[in-house]
Parts: C-alpha cells; sequence; structure tokens
C-alpha cells in the first residue's frame, strides 16, 4: 500500500514563509521515476495546480506563485518538499501532494490526504 503524508502546514503570517514536505511510502515503492505535483484547494475553489517536478528535475509553476515558491524532491529520502516564501493571504488552501507515472500498461496515481496552510495576521 503506498502511502504519501504531507506535513510542514501550518498558520503563519503574510509574507512569512512554510515548507512543506510530502513524504511516500510503501514496499518496494519509490518516487525515483515519477512526476511530482502540489496542488491546492482554497474554500469554494477548485483544486489548482500549484507546481511540478518531473523525474528529470524540470520544475514548473503556476503563474500565482512564480518568484515565490520553489519545489524539489529527494528520491534518496522518497520526500519532495514545496518552499513557499512571501505568503500571501490568497495562499490559504489545502495543500495536496501528488506523484503519477504512466507506464505502457498502468497508470500510477497516488495522492497525499492534504495539509492546511493559512495565511493570516
Amino acid at each position: 500500500q503506498v502511502q504519501l503524508v504531507e506535513s510542514g502546514g501550518g498558520l503563519v503570517q503574510p509574507g512569512g514563509s512554510l515548507r512543506l514536505s510530502c513524504a511516500a511510502s510503501g514496499s518496494s515503492f519509490s518516487i525515483y521515476a515519477m512526476a511530482l505535483v502540489w496542488y491546492r484547494q482554497a474554500p469554494g475553489k477548485q483544486r489548482e495546480l500549484v507546481a511540478t517536478i518531473t523525474s528529470g528535475a524540470r520544475t514548473n509553476f503556476a503563474d500565482s506563485v512564480k518568484g515565490r515558491f520553489t519545489i524539489s524532491r529527494d528520491n534518496a529520502k522518497n520526500t519532495m518538499y514545496l518552499q513557499m516564501n512571501n505568503l500571501k493571504p490568497e495562499d490559504t488552501a489545502v495543500y495536496y501532494c501528488n506523484a503519477h507515472y504512466t507506464s505502457v500498461s498502468r497508470v500510477y496515481d497516488y495522492w497525499g490526504q492534504g495539509t492546511q496552510v493559512t495565511v493570516s495576521s
């Protein structure tokens, strides 16, 4: 059974920083070949993509977080990260991590349970 577990969320003042982690576990499971994604969902809004990192470490970000957020991965630790700087109230949301990989015969798609980030003074 594969599990993704997020941590690092919390309450932070505007302009502050948080680092989210997403640790993957499971028998013989590795994130090595997987694309990793952070999503977020604010109350009353649809889930939106925040940042992605490919197996080759190429990154992409939503326009709303460019220059403020960084995504990274540590394959040896089976963990992905989202460094969030200069946080704004509009970054308030539940943040979810996702790992996915498509082979010839199967789609692998795993989600974490989410971690709350609240940006407020």
